[in-house]
């Protein structure tokens, strides 16, 4: 049996232009997402730096545009200074946040060296766990300011005349978190963000900053954080953070793939708590969001690496199915649909550290499941979004009601004249019919109609089998006179293309 859906979509109902940080990813000193993951001196890819051409490869083919760096809570305990110089003066240090040995091999100038061969921006976050003011804007003059200062000038006697100009700054991580080293009070950290702000933008006032939101929605002190933090900092700030992640280890898959439901409620929530200070002081300013960590996260809660101190040891290495790659479909789904709202937003992590991108020391690459609906909706994702209006038949689920099979959204690039659907069918056993209705835009045609799925639902790739899930361009859309018709088989990732040949 096939259930039914229509979708219309018209350019003249538009969301918003995505802003391409949107696809951002993260990439923290942790397990082997530094160590291991883009940096391996010896590897037989490596390049003269100790790059992975290899890992290389596969990101620079997502097209990512930005990439959070060094943490996470890992940046709570970070003295940058420890990451520039001469590396052979560099220390090795115990690093709390994960209980490691931090070589410090990669630090600041590496990473923007890597930045730049991946083709991607750095978005750099500052400690406001055990520093504050003067170490933050020291890295702001290090980091930005030409020549003629001290940082400025210790930054070219390490051999980088030209300063990074690094745009994007987070003010600290889940600093609401117990677990953060140096966590604080709403008021605590509302206040030094502020004053922190103001240093960083005296030094460089063309920075955009973030402002740490709460570390999840089921923190007990979510939207109070918010309310607080965002009284205390709105005229310093450009965005506030969200961090959010999910997994199925309850073994329900239904439930699982509705929990972008609870993903665009947290988006609404912040939303309305953002407008609310807005309305508060009366501000001109509309703060955007930066969901600026999200993922599914299968073993988030386990313990650190058993034996302390390690060199980046493996850890939260998780393996990800089919239903993964779909959940990740309908949250990336999700973020498009608020991008008037939602302008950055970073995969967390990008490789090896719970990634779409898997690496073995000294040996392969591989890419797992989820690697590809984050790749598809960043490659082909760019453009104005457009806001659908789809029919579904729905279902309720352990924790939601009212979940539409079909799982859609549009995306207008006017330059190239292109309409791309992403859509997910979350019914399990049976196929969906789709019918679009596309007639503002005249003619179209399909290019081509993108396919991820497997008879497994758990079924996942790995370095013996790295082809096992794997996206197929023999999707059955069909364009006639301004409409589209496709059978969305059984939990489904599709990505429609469509060329468009006339515009009415």
């Amino acid at each position: 049996m096939t259930i039914k859906s229509t979708m219309l979509i018209d350019k003249n109902f538009t969301v918003s232009e995505v802003d391409p940080r949107l696809y951002g990813s993260f990439i923290e000193h942790l397990g082997r997402a530094v160590y291991g993951g883009i940096y391996e001196p010896g590897h037989p890819t490596a390049d003269s730096n100790g790059f992975r051409l290899d890992a290389l490869e596969a990101i620079r083919a997502l097209n990512v545009p930005i990439i959070r760096y060094p943490g996470g809570n890992f940046v709570s305990g970070y003295n940058w200074e420890d990451g520039v110089g001469p590396k052979s003066e560099r220390k090795r240090l115990l690093e709390l946040a994960w209980w490691t040995t931090e070589t410090n091999e990669v630090g600041t100038n590496e990473f923007a060296d890597w930045a730049r061969l991946a083709g991607t921006e750095v978005m750099m976050a500052v400690n406001l766990g055990t520093r504050g003011i003067d170490a933050a804007r020291n890295l702001v003059e290090y980091c930005n300011h030409p020549s003629g200062s001290y940082y400025s000038d210790l930054r070219i006697s390490h051999g980088y005349k030209d300063p990074h100009k690094f745009k994007t700054w987070c003010l600290g991580n889940e600093m609401d978190g117990p677990w953060q080293i140096g966590a604080k009070t709403a008021v605590e950290y509302g206040r030094l963000a502020n004053e922190t702000a103001k240093a960083m933008r005296w030094v460089d006032p063309s920075i955009e900053l973030v402002a740490c939101g709460s570390s999840s929605s089921g923190m007990s002190t979510f939207a109070d954080w918010e309310a607080t933090v965002l009284d205390l900092t709105y005229d310093q700030v450009d965005f506030l953070s969200l961090h959010t992640y999910y997994n199925n280890n309850e073994g329900d898959s239904a439930n699982f793939l509705a929990k972008s439901l609870d993903m665009d409620q947290f988006i609404y929530d912040v939303t309305a708590i953002c407008d609310y200070i807005k309305a508060k002081k009366r501000s001109k300013k509309k703060l955007m969001l930066s969901l600026d960590e999200w993922n599914v996260w299968k073993s988030i809660g386990t313990s650190r690496a058993e034996e302390l101190w390690q060199v980046a040891p493996p850890e939260f290495e998780d393996v990800y199915t089919l239903e993964d790659a779909l959940a990740v479909g309908c949250f990336a789904i999700t973020l498009l649909k608020h991008a008037d709202r939602v302008k950055m937003a970073c995969l967390a992590q990008l490789i090896n550290v719970i990634a779409p991108i898997m690496t073995e020391n000294g040996g392969p690459v591989w890419l797992q499941t989820t690697y590809y609906p984050y790749m598809h909706a960043s490659v082909h994702g760019r453009g104005t979004v457009l806001q659908p209006i789809i029919s579904s038949p729905k279902y309720d689920s352990k924790d939601f009601t009212d979940v539409p099979y079909l799982e859609a959204i549009s995306v207008h690039n006017e330059e190239k004249n292109e309409v791309t659907i992403f859509a997910v069918n979350r019914h399990l056993t049976e196929g969906l019919a789709l019918d679009v209705d596309l007639r503002s835009f005249g003619e179209v045609s399909i290019i081509e109609h993108i396919v991820l799925e497997h008879d497994d639902l758990k079924a996942s790739n790995t370095k013996a089998a790295p082809a096992n899930v794997v996206p197929h361009n023999n999707g059955n859309a069909k364009a006639e006179q301004g409409n589209v018709t496709a059978v969305l088989g059984k939990a489904s990732w599709n990505v429609i293309r469509l060329q468009v040949h006339a515009s009415r």
